[in-house]
């Protein structure tokens, strides 16, 4: 049989119904028609098949949100093919039909992955509430991987874009000229401007506001991995793919996709996310399906991409879809009358989740804070407002030992902003015996970032 398409009515998507792909798989040709013609107007597409076998050709060929699945079947029954169906990695809602059950079948059906369990005959209004009671758990189970990841990566949680200079308010019109459409936005800056709050202000701001916002750090993430991180992976795909599973495209449907730190993706995952973000269709690793899929790409790095494109260490192609809208971030250096809004807000931010009490800044306090030049930009301030709520006082020269050597010798400090950067960077390193990881995360960069610049002064 031959699928039909039926896109959704406005008006049924505004009552929740999910965008969904549906097989429905029985032989009695009566329920088929009925089910195709109860499901078709509502629906994305309605497939349907009066065998296991015929079905598993469907699962081959096309993505399927929900099986509507009777047990009575030639054949194979429908719960040995359900129980094949989760082995093999199929993690879709499956609803059982009979007209034949007792107890026992429906805990057997139950026990082998069924999503639901209906009697026939049945009538229209089980079936629509059985299939949003689907959508509602499949939607909470999207939901609570966000959650979990939102907490286990707090950046940029109850933040907003914070300061009244030039270059903030043109940040705070940049959104609202951008939110609203629906372009991939690419954006610049150096490591802790702030370029993830901007991206989730941008999502707030947004028609997908109530949809998901899914951050991945492709920094963070193994080469080897990525791309199963990004796309999901079928059972056996590779090795210790016990079973299959979902990546984070699906887990952003409706919302946003942040791809931060995008100029660390090798090549060959370019060329697939170039593809994804294109067709707006997907393909798990190992499998043969073209998943659909309906969200909204933002990317940022700290490197410059055309530079990274001239060294050919990222593709132009990707670069210049990446660029439909470009948002650049200052760094802190350049708008440094930000900078006791930003201590404020910190205090206020941070002084009650650590159980303290705000500090009181002086007058010479906020003069050093105004000089420094601050290379790891907004994160390193709010990383020294914290050390400083945790330690009692802002003691600058024992946070800096650089910053006290220079003063205690009488030199003058230096006035060029790189012999600042490596000058701090290097008395950080110091203070923590070297520990990369330590430095990095008191300065407010990633670990490749220090270890980058650290590359940088050994070829000069």
């Amino acid at each position: 049989m031959e699928p039909s398409f039926f896109p959704s009515s406005p008006e049924k998507l505004l009552e929740g119904w999910p965008d969904w792909s549906i097989l429905i798989v029985d032989d009695e040709q009566g329920m088929l028609n009925f089910l195709v013609k109860t499901l078709a107007p509502r629906c994305q597409l309605v497939m349907s098949a009066g065998s296991a076998e015929d079905g598993a050709q469907w699962l081959r060929t096309h993505h399927v949100d929900l099986v509507i699945l009777d047990i009575s079947l030639p054949g194979k029954n429908g719960v040995v093919w359900l129980k094949e169906l989760r082995d093999h990695g199929f993690s879709g809602e499956v609803i059982l039909i009979t007209a034949f059950a007792d107890l026992d079948t429906a805990i057997e059906a139950l026990r082998a992955g069924a999503s639901d369990f209906i009697l026939k005959p049945f009538r229209v209004p089980q079936i629509l509430n059985a299939i949003k009671h689907c959508f509602e758990r499949s939607r909470l189970r999207r939901e609570n991987f966000v959650l979990r990841r939102a907490a286990a990566c707090p950046v940029g949680r109850g933040l907003s874009l914070v300061g009244s200079s030039q270059p903030m308010q043109q940040l705070r019109s940049a959104i609202q000229r951008v939110a609203p459409v629906n372009s991939t936005v690419l954006l610049q800056g150096e490591s802790g401007t702030g370029k993830e709050l901007m991206a989730r202000e941008l999502h707030a701001q947004s028609a997908r506001a109530n949809g998901p916002f899914v951050p991945v750090n492709c920094a963070a993430v193994s080469p080897d991995l990525i791309e199963s991180e990004l796309f999901g992976h079928a059972k056996g795909a590779f090795t210790g793919a016990s079973h299959a599973r979902d990546g984070l495209f699906h887990y952003a449907q409706g919302g946003t996709l942040f791809l931060d730190e995008i100029a660390e993706l090798p090549l060959p995952i370019q060329a697939t996310l170039l593809r994804a973000i294109e067709d707006l269709n997907i393909r798990p690793v190992g499998s043969e399906q073209l998943v659909p899929v309906n969200l909204r790409i933002m990317a940022a790095t700290n490197r410059r991409l055309a530079d990274e494109v001239a060294a050919g260490r990222f593709r132009k192609d990707l670069y210049f879809r990446l660029q439909v809208v470009d948002l650049s971030l200052p760094p802190l250096r350049e708008h440094k009358e930000d900078i006791a809004e930003l201590v404020a807000h910190f205090m206020a931010q941070l002084a009650p989740s650590l159980g303290v009490e705000p500090l009181r800044i002086s007058p010479q306090e906020m003069d050093f804070l105004q000089q420094y030049d601050w290379p790891g930009n907004v994160r390193e301030l709010r990383n020294l407002i914290e050390r400083s709520l945790i330690l009692g006082a802002l003691n600058v020269s024992a946070l800096y030992p650089g910053t006290r050597a220079q003063r205690s010798t009488g030199n003058p400090p230096p006035t060029d902003l790189h012999t600042l950067e490596k000058q701090h960077i290097v008395s950080v390193l110091e203070s923590v015996q070297g520990d990369k990881t330590q430095a990095a995360l008191l300065l407010g960069v990633s670990r490749r970032t220090l270890e980058r610049r650290v590359a940088e002064w050994g070829r000069q």
